[in-house]
């Protein structure tokens, strides 16, 4: 499996019972702080394999550090972060490379391994599966607050606990239940992640939005213009493919499209198993576990989106 349906990591069959699964990213720093910076670019580079079901075993570092500008103790402290959160997830880091660079940057080269026959993708959605949400949205309009210093301490903590959570509870739950599809929501915003899963899939959805989970004072913190200028390109390029209730409002449809860093799995899980899934993901903690749509076959709109 390579580029073709914008799946989250490449998958390369080794034997009829082994594969790899191979992913990268890397960005700047999101939050403050260079160690919890460190740990949310771990979290957010092994959820690619989380995604595909996969099983992630070694990472290798990938950083860009201003050496002239900033101490070797903050490098050391992203990294730390890094180690902390791969030693989380049983993920052995081997190597790395390190560049100057004018901007922080860092993430990781992941590796992990499945069976062909258990891969997760995201072009295997059915029509009537429920679409399962494993984490709220709105830490890129948080983040956007922090960086102009408008959020409090307790909801900058918030944002970052989701973005330093991993997915792997969330992942070895739909493995264990058997699901359809899935991919984790990240640069493109909700809207983004879910419109390539049906395009992939060739089948159409219906959400709902009241059914989607926020983190608190996200919708807040959007009408007070915090809205990051990605969800602003994301609605544009996949707003088209979305038919909205008019009882939607502008700022709705920019929160479905606001980027998330080390987003939740989107889920598709046959309705039959939908309640099994639900209540292992609460039995195992993850930050949601909420039925926000439902697969449908294709209709005149990739994505219809209701109140």
């Amino acid at each position: 499996m390579g580029i073709e349906t914008g799946d989250d990591a490449g998958v390369y069959r080794l034997t009829d019972d082994i594969a790899l699964v191979q992913t990268v990213d890397f960005f700047t720093p999101v939050v403050d702080d260079p160690y919890w910076f460190g740990a949310i670019a771990a979290a957010n580079a092994l959820s690619d394999i989380y995604a595909m079901g996969a099983k992630p075993l070694t990472a290798m570092n990938i950083a860009a550090f201003p050496s002239k500008k900033l101490s070797n103790e903050v490098l050391a402290k992203i990294l730390k972060g890094g180690y902390d959160k791969a030693a989380e997830a049983d993920v052995l880091i081997v190597g790395g490379h390190t560049i100057d660079d004018n901007e922080p940057k860092y993430g990781m080269a992941v590796t992990g391994i499945v069976s062909p026959r258990r891969v997760v993708t995201n072009s295997a959605a059915l029509p009537g599966d429920r679409l399962v949400l494993t984490k709220p949205l709105g830490v890129g309009i948080l983040t956007t607050a922090i960086k102009a210093g408008t959020v409090s301490s307790r909801a900058a903590a918030r944002a970052t606990r989701s973005m330093a959570s991993l997915n792997r509870t969330a992942a070895e739950s739909m493995v264990r239940v058997g699901v359809s599809a899935c991919t984790d929501v990240t640069g493109f915003g909700l809207i983004g992640h879910l419109i390539q899963m049906l395009r992939a899939s060739k089948v159409s959805a219906i959400i709902r939005f009241r059914d989607l989970p926020l983190l608190p004072t996200a919708r807040e913190l959007a009408g007070d213009g915090m809205t990051p200028g990605g969800a602003y390109h994301n609605l544009e390029f996949f707003g088209k493919d979305a038919e909205w209730d008019a009882k939607l409002s502008e700022l709705d449809r920019l929160i479905l499209a606001d980027p998330q860093t080390s987003g939740g799995l989107l889920i598709s899980v046959p309705d039959k198993k939908v309640g099994q899934l639900v209540a292992l993901l609460k039995e195992r903690k993850t930050l949601a576990a909420s039925v926000i749509g439902v697969v449908t076959a294709p209709g005149s709109a990739l994505l219809t989106v209701e109140p």
